[in-house]
């Protein structure tokens, strides 16, 4: 057996868990030394005189000999790691060889299976983090104490456009908005004093194509952790729950406006009623001649102005009586073209752009005239040194992701319907208030404000959505979204007015709280002829329907009563008489006769204000009807 200088120091070899061998030039087993058989191949006993080529594969045994030559003529120990099988389980050694004299090597080999095991474990976990941080939607980073990034995960990307390594070494102020520095500059500050300490923060930072996302960010100071040694970041994108909780305050607020906007219209429009109806009286006695007529004609255009301003309010609220249709917008843009051109000036170029197959939509063909109007109007005040125009038309599909950014948009098809122009365009505060009423940038005495107001009340009547988009000097944008149907295109009749009848003498109960407008009823008909009975509230009615003599023909009542609505009423009045015919009139639509805005198919209605000729052909309508709407329950 080989003299070696290990033979003085086998207590200490057999004193730590290592294999040690000796090994000549030819990869022989000199000298085996161990304290745990676990990590031999073989016995000791049978390694012994053996060539590591009888003991090992033929490929392994070359590496093996190739090292053990490599370290005899570098002089310079060497090492290696590799996986075995002994004894049916796996194990991980490391071997180091380091040369003993010319032609022998010592190896030292240690079972670091536990140590391998540790550090698969340790490699998992860091994969599954890492797969964590680079698969989340929040972007994750880490600020160095010089405020530089050293890490941003790759959702960098999606969120700002950035690829990683594009912003790594760079501070985050060279992508927040100006505005929203100082306030993040001070949060960082604190934060960069107190070591383990969070903040939130709300920033807007620039995309690489220049538009503005708004985030938040969370950091926290792990500047004292040797693992981290920064301040760790989750900046999360909240732009588009920005933009709908934007949405859905313009909706409450604009909700809230027509509510009250509604109220008024209706009490004003029982006033017009009267304003308008005793100045047609007026001017149907006053002569030609007379030096009166001319100033009760222009009490009346007042009035008529402001009829038209309240069905404006009306519209703005949702409270018109609509008579939708199935309609084709196309062929409604192609009708209005003329029109149109002459509603705008010659140095501006009016482009429509319809496609063949456009689907059709229900919708008031009236209202979509007036949308149509309102819009191109407002195009054209926005080029006063002319521009380009556009109408266009479309069928599209709104998906989930456009519903999640659009507050109240439920997915499916539907006709848009565009009107762009080239014209000065709007900022962000004067597009976020576009839609209330009485709110304008023209110049006094050049609009009322009530122009979009109704276009917006117009469409969310019709189950539509509006969208405006404008930028300072890039123009303006509005598109509406009606849905689409599946039904024949309606055939609209010119169905003619019955003529005020010469003398009437049908029996006609009134029931109406509004002294005023009361006696205005009961002064047109009663100048035909017509029989009145007048009730001021329903249970007087209900008692004159109980007690009169003789039958009743029409019962004309205002939907808003004290009480009871005046459906309600309607219906008990019909129970007492079956025979008897109503005729609703209100300022505008509620629910009792109407739903969204439609009048239910039993219904005539009569909107306020009206003139006396038009309450006389409808009455006579109502009456001459072939049958009666109103059946008892």
């Amino acid at each position: 057996m080989l003299e070696h200088p290990f033979s003085d120091l086998r207590a200490l070899i057999s004193a730590i868990p290592d294999l040690v061998l000796v090994l000549d030039r030819n990869g022989r087993y000199l000298e085996v030394l161990t304290n745990d058989n676990r990590i031999l191949i073989r016995p000791a006993e049978e390694l012994l005189g053996k060539t590591i080529y009888e003991v090992f594969p033929k490929e392994l045994a070359e590496q093996y000999h190739a090292g053990i030559l490599e370290t005899l003529e570098t002089r310079q120990p060497t090492r290696r790691e590799d996986r075995l099988h002994i004894g049916g389980r796996e194990i991980w050694v490391s071997a180091t060889a380091a040369p003993i004299n010319d032609d022998h090597v010592v190896v030292v080999i240690r079972d670091i299976t536990e140590h391998k095991q540790t550090e698969e474990t340790l490699r998992q976990r860091e994969e599954y983090f890492r797969a964590l941080i680079e698969n989340t939607s929040d972007i994750i980073l880490v600020q160095n104490a010089d405020r530089t990034l050293r890490y941003v995960s790759p959702a960098v990307e999606r969120v700002l456009g950035y690829r990683p390594e594009e912003v790594i070494g760079r501070k985050p102020s060279d992508f927040i908005h100006p505005d929203d520095q100082p306030l993040t500059q001070k949060i960082l500050a604190e934060l960069l004093e107190k070591p383990g300490a969070t903040a939130r923060v709300e920033f807007r930072l620039y995309h690489k194509d220049g538009s503005i996302r708004t985030c938040e960010g969370i950091g926290k100071n792990l500047l004292h952790d040797p693992a981290v040694g920064g301040i760790v970041e989750s900046v999360r994108d909240i732009t588009e729950r920005r933009t709908l909780e934007a949405q859905l305050q313009q909706a409450q607020r604009l909700q809230a406006i027509g509510k009250l906007a509604g109220g008024i219209a209706h009490d004003f429009n029982n006033l017009l009623t009267t304003i308008l109806g005793y100045c047609d009286l007026l001017l149907n006695q006053i002569s030609a001649g007379s030096s009166f007529r001319r100033d009760v004609v222009e009490i009346r255009k007042a009035a008529g102005r402001a009829t038209s301003l309240t069905q404006q309010l009306l519209a703005f609220a949702r409270r018109q009586i609509l008579e939708p249709k199935v309609i084709d917008l196309n062929t409604i843009i192609a009708e209005m073209h003329k029109m149109l051109c002459r509603l705008i000036r010659e140095d501006i170029d009016l482009v429509t752009v319809l496609p063949p197959g456009l689907w059709r939509v229900r919708a008031d063909p009236t209202q979509i005239e007036q949308i149509l109007m309102n819009l191109v109007i407002n195009a054209r005040d926005a080029m006063p040194e002319g521009g380009k125009l556009t109408i266009e038309t479309g069928n599209v599909i709104l998906d989930e992701a456009y519903a999640r950014r659009h507050a109240g948009v439920q997915p499916g098809p539907y006709v848009l319907l565009a009107v762009s122009d080239t014209g000065c365009g709007m900022d962000a505060q004067t597009l976020a208030q576009v839609f209330e009423p009485f709110f304008t940038t023209k110049q006094r005495g050049q609009g009322t404000g009530l122009g979009l107001a109704t276009v917006y009340g117009i469409v969310k009547q019709s189950s539509g959505h509006i969208w405006a988009y404008s930028e300072p000097g890039r123009g303006t944008t509005m598109k509406i979204y009606l849905p689409r149907v599946d039904a024949p295109l309606t055939v609209i009749e010119d169905v003619p007015h019955s003529p005020p009848a010469i003398e009437a003498s049908e029996t006609i109960l009134v029931v109406e709280d509004e002294e005023d407008v009361r006696n205005l009823i009961a002064e047109i008909l009663g100048m035909k002829g017509y029989n009145l009975l007048l009730a001021r509230h329903p249970a007087e009615a209900v008692d004159i329907s109980r007690t009169h003599d003789g039958p009743i023909h029409l019962l004309i009542t205002d939907v808003t009563l004290p009480e009871v609505d005046g459906r309600s009423l309607s219906e008990e009045i019909v129970q007492i008489r079956p025979s008897v015919r109503v005729l609703f009139i209100s300022g505008y639509t509620e629910n009792a006769i109407v739903h969204n805005g439609v009048l239910d198919e039993d219904v005539y209605f009569l909107q306020k204000p009206f003139a006396p000729e038009i309450l006389l052909a409808k009455v006579r309508e109502v009456l001459d009807a072939p049958q009666r709407r109103m059946e008892p329950d």
